[in-house]
């Protein structure tokens, strides 16, 4: 099936409503016992506002409406404007959860993505529950915090990771992801770190257009730190 929309409606510290893109693989309805694995994918900047059609334009929600049998269910909200992912972590950990309660997702295989502020809202939420993703791929991001790095970088480092860059970056520059995979490799990390050397800040279309980065997500299952 393609992607529908939805909402979710948070209301714990305060009152906030998501909108997101859901993809369901075709065979789930034939498989009602069976739990999926899904991606959670976070968009860039351009991207914000109300309108989810604006976020078929690429990436995940590009690549699932051509793709109706892709092997994940998948989950995009889309940011309210003027706001900015790392932000509202909190929201979009609730949103998880909203998720698992609707959908046959496994908990045991869900996947972060992000990529430019994307990226940096997939690196704060990863370090906002670092025990519920199974792996992290992260796309042109950087530093989402301004104090305390060292202590968010340490409770990340179990979870598998890969991220991506363009060499010639003048948005987010190459030295945000170096900085980031030489804090979590000192760590001990279990990360890869792909460096586009001819592109710009369009790391995302050949990051998600790659079959591998998908069968990398599924060789991973959520483990404790």
């Amino acid at each position: 099936m393609s992607q529908r929309s939805a909402y979710f409606d948070y209301r714990r510290t305060e009152e906030m409503r998501l909108g997101y893109l859901l993809h369901l693989p075709t065979q789930v309805q034939s498989t009602q016992d069976k739990k999926w694995p899904a991606i959670i994918f976070l968009h860039g900047v351009g991207e914000r506002g109300k309108n989810l059609k604006r976020l078929k334009v690429y990436a995940i929600p590009q690549r699932v409406e051509s793709e109706s049998d892709f092997p994940f269910i998948t989950v995009s909200p889309q940011c309210p404007d003027k706001i900015w992912w790392p932000e509202i972590v909190r929201v979009l950990d609730a949103l998880i959860d909203h998720a698992l309660e609707r959908y046959p997702i496994d908990p045991e295989r869900i996947y972060l993505t992000g990529l430019s502020m994307g990226g940096f809202g997939a690196w704060a939420l990863a370090a906002y529950n670092p025990q519920r993703f199974a792996a992290l791929a992260v796309v042109c991001g950087g530093n989402p915090w301004s104090d305390g790095f060292d202590e968010h970088i340490q409770t990340i480092r179990h979870i598998p990771l890969w991220v991506f860059h363009g060499a010639k970056d003048d948005t987010v520059p190459l030295s945000a992801s170096e900085k980031m995979v030489e804090a979590l490799k000192s760590l001990g990390a279990d990360v890869r770190f792909t460096i586009y050397p001819e592109a710009g800040h369009d790391a995302w279309t050949p990051t998600y257009n790659n079959p591998e980065l998908y069968t990398w997500l599924l060789q991973h299952t959520r483990k404790g730190e």
